[in-house]
């Protein structure tokens, strides 16, 4: 499996935790990744996260994500979908950040300010990049 995007692997592992009914998922550290997983805690999406620091000279960081389940065992993620993709980037300004299932959901943008939600993205007037939505 090439890395060439890990965003959408990052999606992709907390998507099987979901559907295997994991607790945790353990996924490779980034400065970025870590944003996403703070916007997804505070967005309520998951639990929370963990730094897990690599062993010194080998293994990277990672970050354990802890997923969130509804009292029935139901993941409060439905969906998570990269919009940017290597190759294909969605660049947009901060009138056209689309939202997600008329609000419900939420947006990732990555601006020029660090990574937000569409919302506070159109809040603070900065457009930039899509990179997920998730609902």
């Amino acid at each position: 499996m090439s890395m060439t995007d890990p965003i959408a692997d990052f999606l992709t592992r907390i998507r099987n935790g979901i559907m295997a009914a994991h607790e945790t998922v353990e996924i490779p550290s980034s400065t970025f990744k870590r944003e996403l997983a703070r916007i997804l805690t505070e967005q309520g999406y998951i639990e929370g996260f963990d730094e897990k620091p690599g062993v010194p000279g080998s293994a990277a960081d990672k970050i354990l994500i802890r997923l969130k389940y509804t009292e029935n065992r139901t993941s409060v993620i439905s969906g998570l979908r990269r919009v940017s993709r290597p190759g294909q980037r969605r660049y947009v300004d901060s009138k056209s950040i689309p939202k997600v299932l008329g609000g419900m959901g939420t947006t990732i943008v990555s601006t020029s300010h660090g990574v937000m939600t569409g919302h506070e993205a159109r809040a603070a007037g900065v457009g930039g990049e899509v990179v997920a939505e998730v609902w």
